[in-house]
C-alpha cells in the first residue's frame, strides 16, 4: 500500500463502486427527460455515491463490527440505486440495455460486499 493512500482505496469493491457511480452520474447527465423530477435524479446520485462512501467510512472505523455495519448500509444503498434505475427504466428515461448493464455491475458489487462481510465475520472471535 502506498504511504499516501487510504486503506479503502485498495479495496477492489470500493474501486468498482466508484466506477459504477461515475457511470451512473454520466447516465444522469444524458437523461431523456425534461428534468422536472429533480428529487428522483438527486436521489439516484445520492444512493449510488453512498455505496462507495459507506465502504470508505466503514474502513475508517475502529472495529470490524462497525465496518460490517457500514458494508450493510452500502449494500442497502446499492439496492436503492437499482430500484431507482428500475423506475427510470419504466419512465423510459434510460434504455433497457443501459439498465441491464448497470444492474449487472451492481450485482457484482453486491456479491463482493457479501463476500467481504463473510470474510470479516469469519475472522472475528
Amino acid at each position: 500500500m502506498e504511504e499516501n493512500r487510504f486503506g479503502y482505496e485498495d479495496l477492489e469493491v470500493w474501486q468498482k463502486a466508484i466506477d459504477w457511480t461515475s457511470e451512473i452520474v454520466r447516465v444522469v447527465d444524458n437523461l431523456r427527460t425534461d428534468r422536472m423530477h429533480f428529487r428522483l435524479i438527486e436521489q439516484l446520485e445520492a444512493a449510488s455515491s453512498s455505496v462507495a462512501m459507506n465502504i470508505a467510512e466503514g474502513k475508517g472505523r475502529y472495529s470490524q463490527k462497525e465496518f460490517i455495519q457500514f458494508l450493510y448500509i452500502a449494500r442497502g444503498s446499492l439496492y436503492e440505486t437499482i430500484t431507482l434505475l428500475e423506475i427510470f427504466l419504466r419512465q423510459d428515461w434510460i434504455k433497457a440495455e443501459k439498465f441491464s448493464e448497470l444492474k449487472e455491475k451492481g450485482r457484482e458489487i453486491a456479491k463482493m460486499l457479501n463476500a467481504l462481510i463473510k470474510a470479516i465475520k469469519s475472522h472475528q472471535p
